[in-house]
């Protein structure tokens, strides 16, 4: 397949991602297709171990549209497994490493999977009895060993639209995280097109990979440029001085980075020793991406920087090309093609342009729904009284400009975003509450330089409590990590508004008195 047919076989309305990844394999030979920091496999060998893990799994039990669980670091193999999963007509379910034992173990049950596939280090960390009842492989040490012998394939499977594709489950949950279950059609339609443009613009792939394979944040990084035919680097965890060497030693042209990966980059004392020119297209994406960081790295780092807004379960996909609208970096930019935005007020009536509401949209990147949760999908949803049709709530508070450019105001819920990750406050608050010497808690997110924003909290005690930095320490230890509390304050009253509504706005100002937020 060349170049003319494989663009032609990516614009079609659905396609097969593992027989474009098959058709690639077969024609480009020894090229690099993955690498991470142990090596680098060809896309020949790339082709062949995902039709070998497919097999394998395929001879121990996997059903179609079953998941098989991946927990791990960043890796080649991860990436083998996942991919190889669909290629067997199951299902990839990356399992968020920061999430707790607890939140893990039900993770796995919840996508059903029949297989886990493991590292050592995290294996290590959940001891030796995690994930009972599961084929368990540990990708570091059993892959090569566990897949079927050289040459094998896996049955053809005659993928289907609306055939599950991958489960993302999301962060910052203290119970059992959601699994928002994307369909091959969806993951097509986001993808194809991407990679057909970059076949188009003529840019050689090269696709350093630096936020973790499970989150839907890295799939921008990851799928439309192995459908491109090109090179993937995945990294096991973020680290700005190996950042810049990857990019300035493959020759980088594609990134996606999260806004506090940017701030380090901008932050660190090295960034001027490296050549960056490579770089192409730099994406940004998954939460609050200042104008005046955006401003940043379009003075210190080369080609086009393009923000995307939106969310893992779908809704409206808004793009900001930041280097051609420098008046416009307050911004997240316009809905992209193909995709609609409204701006409601609180009784579901459109307001007037510059007038903040509460945002929902719908594209051709929606989810299929949350896996066993019926109900909070159809919560997720907002049907329009008029025709019938069904949007997404987006969460968040905007208001769209004149020229169509949207900007978020708030976020409703007070949600927290901390290194790209959704934190709820509810969910911090009540963890606080079991501890039997709270009495009233409060959680708020604040600036953090290394993470974006970090949760915070207040808390009013009973008579004779532990020390805060006693009870900080106990809930953090039931917290996944992202979640964790940077600091908690304790306070003989809340702030409360006249009609008894807890005053956050004031305990935002009091945190600012109170912390050098910097330090977090």
């Amino acid at each position: 397949m060349g170049d003319k047919s494989l663009r032609s076989a990516l614009e079609q309305p659905f396609g097969s991602f593992p027989d474009i990844i098959s058709g690639n394999a077969a024609r480009l030979g020894h090229a690099p297709a993955l690498v991470d920091e142990n090596g680098e496999l060809g896309w020949q060998e790339f082709g062949d171990r995902v039709e070998r893990i497919a097999a394998r799994l395929t001879e121990t039990g996997l059903q179609r549209g079953q998941a098989a669980a991946i927990l791990g670091a960043s890796s080649i193999g991860y990436a083998l497994v996942f991919l190889a999963a669909i290629r067997a007509g199951g299902v990839a379910a990356p399992l968020t490493t920061s999430a707790s034992a607890e939140q893990l173990s039900a993770m796995a049950e919840d996508s059903g999977a029949g297989h886990i596939f493991i590292d050592r280090a995290k294996l290590a960390e959940l001891g030796e009895g995690c994930f009972p009842g599961l084929t368990r492989v540990i990708l570091d040490e059993e892959l090569e060993d566990w897949m079927a012998p050289l040459g094998s394939r896996a049955p053809l499977v005659d993928h289907q639209p609306a055939d599950p594709f991958n489960i993302i489950y999301s962060s910052g949950t203290t119970g059992t995280p959601k699994g928002i279950v994307h369909s091959h059609q969806m993951r097509w339609r986001q993808f194809a097109s991407t990679a057909a443009s970059w076949i188009d613009n003529g840019l050689e792939v090269r696709s350093l990979a630096s936020t973790p394979l499970y989150s839907n944040t890295t799939m921008v990084a990851f799928l439309p440029a192995l459908l491109a035919g090109g090179m993937v680097r995945v990294m096991g965890k973020f680290d700005r001085l190996r950042w810049l060497e990857s990019v300035q030693t493959d020759r980088t042209t594609i990134t996606m980075l999260v806004p506090v990966q940017y701030q380090r980059l901008m932050d660190e004392p090295k960034f001027g020793e490296f050549d960056l020119s490579t770089l192409k297209l730099k994406y940004c994406t998954s939460a609050p991406f200042s104008a005046d960081l955006k401003r940043e790295v379009l003075r210190r780092m080369p080609g086009a920087l393009i923000e995307i807004y939106s969310m893992t379960e779908g809704g409206v996909v808004c793009l900001l090309e930041a280097h051609k609208f420098p008046d416009k970096l307050h911004t997240v930019g316009r809905p992209a093609p193909g995709s609609e935005l409204k701006v409601l007020d609180d009784d579901g009536r459109e307001v007037p342009v510059g007038t903040p509401g509460n945002l929902i949209g719908r594209s051709q990147a929606m989810m299929s729904g949350y896996k066993n949760r019926p109900e909070q999908t159809e919560e997720g949803y907002w049907t329009d009284p008029a025709t019938d049709e069904i949007w997404q709530r987006m969460g968040d508070i905007g208001r769209v400009d004149a020229d169509g450019f949207v900007e978020l105001v708030g976020r409703a819920k007070d949600m927290i975003i901390s290194g790209g990750f959704n934190i709820y406050p509810v969910d911090l608050e009540n963890a606080l509450l079991e501890e039997p010497d709270v009495v009233e808690a409060a959680v708020i997110g604040v600036p953090s330089r290394k993470w974006g924003e970090t949760p915070v909290g207040f808390v009013r005690l009973s008579e004779g409590a532990r020390d805060v930095v006693v009870i900080r320490e106990a809930v953090n230890a039931r917290l996944g990590k992202p979640q964790r509390l940077s600091a908690l304050h304790p306070k003989t009253e809340m702030p409360r508004s006249h009609i008894g509504k807890l005053l956050k706005s004031e305990l935002r100002e009091e945190a600012a008195r109170l912390w050098d937020t910097d330090a977090f």
